[in-house]
């Protein structure tokens, strides 16, 4: 039934495609996180479901939607240039079938990332768009917080829809995605259109980030614990009554603290501590090997160069207890680990001009949403229509784009937080998310650029319409 059921809804998001060509769009966005071809096992198993949505995309796109609005950017040019250059790469990789099949999903989701904001051309799809990567991830974050409040969970032990420790399902991933998307379900609690912000809105939302602080429960990722505490910080910046949410968040900690398993507080103990953690000896390991590789091949070695690293590291091992407990170093010699950084991923398989590419792309997002939030702090009210005294619906005027553009540049800083212990650059839910920025900013640009236009035929108008005044003339009967 279940199999059936995903096929039916996914046949059914198709079939209403023909008449809405941009539904095809967020049916994209729907399979590509939760991945129905996964969780299925027969008829929706059998189907590229991904590839027929992303062709289904595009083409609807180009044969049928409107392109009024459609812009191409720098950050689409940024990540054009990425997916280039990551080709040149993988052409010339270390380790040519790794990298292949890498560059078998990275070029997707870098052009599907590219092509969604030229569809984002209006406040609906862009909430619309927003509403699926929140409700599509949020279906797999419900699942694994009712899991973990049940008392499931432990380091890869969290059982999700799929038995798939890859994409959004990775632990750590789904840890840093689930602190991520907070912000924007806050933002749907206040100014969401499509399902209006009502009490039964508000409830999910809440319901939502209580199981989005579950999940570094469940999966006991220590990532997930250092991205709680930026967006705890983070928050401040934009909370009304700031003692009162400092003083919520530390009652809402002290009474969790009882309820976390003593598994839980033995790996966050081992964060200040890597010298003693393996795990941690080998990113730091690793991170030392890719500094290295760069300076010999600053061009980078293409996707999964890592395979190529090799070295010899010393960790602690603790022999006995109390009295006779004692501690001795041990040689441990690993080869082929991955970079466990987002940063050091880009670094060491794109080399010096990936990397500043990359990253120009998330500081250029960053210094974006910023922009926006204060331009659209007070939106500009609506042109005055003929004969009124005010402009129409002044009152009801709803300031979304600052709160959006804040919940989006949180979103982000979480993830680079996350990307530093994650080799998750070109996740595809992120990119995603960097796609929802893009058509914001360009939808800000574009009523930015109508208001001047307006503003620039009101001046020119206005000489007119005081010289009819004087002459008692209208300013259609002047010469």
């Amino acid at each position: 039934m279940l199999d059936l059921a995903l096929f039916a809804f996914v046949m059914g998001l198709l079939a209403l495609g023909v008449k809405r060509p941009f539904l095809w769009v967020l049916a994209y966005i729907y399979i590509d996180i939760l991945a129905p071809q996964k969780i299925g096992w027969s008829i929706t198993a059998a189907l590229p479901l991904s590839l027929i949505a992303f062709c289904a995309a595009f083409a609807g796109w180009l044969l049928a939607d409107s392109k009024r609005g459609s812009r191409f950017t720098y950050r689409q040019f940024l990540m054009l240039l990425l997916l280039i250059y990551s080709g040149w790469t993988t052409l010339n990789a270390d380790f040519p079938e790794p990298a292949l099949e890498k560059w078998g999903w990275v070029w997707k989701a870098l052009v599907f990332a590219i092509f969604l904001p030229l569809t984002l051309t209006t406040r609906l799809r862009i909430e619309a768009a927003a509403l699926v990567m929140l409700l599509t991830a949020g279906a797999i974050i419900i699942s694994g917080g009712i899991k973990t409040a049940l008392g499931g969970g432990g380091y890869g032990g969290l059982h999700l829809f799929v038995n798939d420790n890859s994409g959004v399902y990775e632990s750590s991933t789904l840890a840093t995605i689930a602190v991520a998307i907070i912000p924007l379900a806050l933002w749907f609690t206040r100014h969401g259109t499509i399902f209006p912000p009502d009490w039964r809105v508000k409830a999910f939302a809440y319901a939502l980030i209580f199981a989005c602080l579950l999940i570094p429960v469940g999966t006991e990722a220590r990532t997930g614990l250092l991205c709680i505490a930026v967006l705890a910080v983070l928050l401040l910046r934009d909370a009304r009554r700031r003692l009162a949410y400092i003083a919520g968040g530390a009652a809402l900690a002290l009474v969790a603290l009882p309820f976390l398993p003593q598994s839980y507080y033995e790996r966050m103990a081992t964060i200040g501590e890597h010298e003693g953690d393996e795990s941690a000896s080998t990113r730091v390991a690793v991170w030392d090997w890719t500094l290295d590789y760069v300076q010999e091949n600053p061009l980078g070695g293409g996707f999964d160069a890592y395979r190529g690293n090799s070295f010899t590291y010393d960790i602690p091992v603790v022999t006995g207890e109390g009295n006779n407990r004692a501690i001795r170093s041990e040689a441990v010699t690993d080869e082929a680990r991955a970079y466990h950084s987002a940063f050091f991923e880009v670094l060491g398989e794109q080399g010096w001009p990936g990397f500043l590419v990359w990253m120009a792309l998330q500081a250029s997002g960053l210094w974006q949403m910023e922009r926006l939030r204060r331009r659209w702090r007070v939106p500009d009210p609506p042109s005055p229509g003929k004969g009124d005294a005010e402009p129409p619906e002044a009152a009801s005027i709803d300031i979304w784009q600052a709160p959006l553009a804040s919940a989006l540049q949180l979103a982000q800083i979480v993830y680079l937080v996350g990307a530093l212990f994650q080799g998750i650059a070109y996740q595809p839910f992120i990119l995603m998310l960097i796609g929802l920025q893009i058509g914001l900013w360009s939808y800000c640009r574009r009523r930015d650029s109508a208001r001047v236009q307006r503003e620039t035929r009101e001046r020119r108008t206005a000489p007119l319409a005081s010289d009819a005044d004087r002459t008692g003339l209208t300013p259609s009967a002047l010469p």
